[in-house]
């Protein structure tokens, strides 16, 4: 791949291919269950941001592709009643194929950063609700520099934003990841919730890539 999409070609490109049957009537798959909140986490990408199109594996002039496994996280955002939610804006970051975040404060210094992963993108839902990105799936990273015990499971933070106003911050995880029994963040959550935060892959038809579908569903406006 000699030259990176657009931010608009790559994701007129994802929400085009999000039209497949898994991405019909996403809500009602966890019966309009609202999204539940996490814990920011201290390593959201401090400012200046740099590129944040809805690409995360590949940036503008590099020669060479992020680190990991390639995935898409695609979905919709809507109310609890299931009405697509138009021009909300997606932030997703995570930590790298390494488990270490592009953060100056990370102290998990012993695994490496990745200099061609982006580490952030940012998305407004289109017409349907739909946002779409690719990126690489996370490793998992030990919380002792944290000054905590244990391991954090693979996930991916996300920031739903509407009208300059964040509305909900959460954490996708990876169904069969062996440290989910452990991890203290998703055990946060009620038991009979955790179920939509954790996401299971099939492949898209297009790419060949693992898909994970993750819906956001936000508390319908009174």
């Amino acid at each position: 791949m000699s030259q990176k999409m657009s931010r608009r070609q790559m994701a007129g490109k994802l929400g085009a291919m999000a039209t497949g049957v898994v991405l019909l009537t996403p809500a009602i798959a966890h019966a309009l269950l609202k999204t539940p909140s996490q814990v920011e986490g201290p390593f959201y990408p401090p400012l200046p941001l740099g590129e944040t199109d809805v690409d995360l594996t590949w940036l503008e002039g590099h020669s060479a592709p992020a680190q990991g496994e390639v995935i898409l996280v695609r979905g919709a955002v809507t109310d609890t009643k299931g009405v697509p939610l138009e021009g909300i804006r997606v932030d997703i970051w995570q930590a790298n194929a390494n488990g270490r975040y592009d953060h100056p404060d990370d102290p998990n210094t012993g695994a490496a950063l990745d200099p061609n992963f982006q580490g952030i993108g940012i998305t407004t839902t289109d017409a349907e609700g739909r946002y779409g990105f690719k990126t690489i799936k996370p490793a998992t990273y030990p919380l002792e520099a944290l000054g905590d015990s244990g391991w954090r499971a693979q996930h991916i933070h996300f920031k739903v934003w509407s009208a300059d106003k964040a509305i909900l911050v959460t954490q996708m995880y990876f169904e069969g990841d062996p440290l989910l029994e452990q991890d203290d963040e998703i055990k946060r959550v009620p038991a009979e919730q955790r179920h939509v935060l954790v996401t299971s892959p099939v492949v898209d038809e297009a790419s060949g890539l693992p898909l994970h579908q993750f819906d956001l569903v936000l508390e319908t406006a009174s």
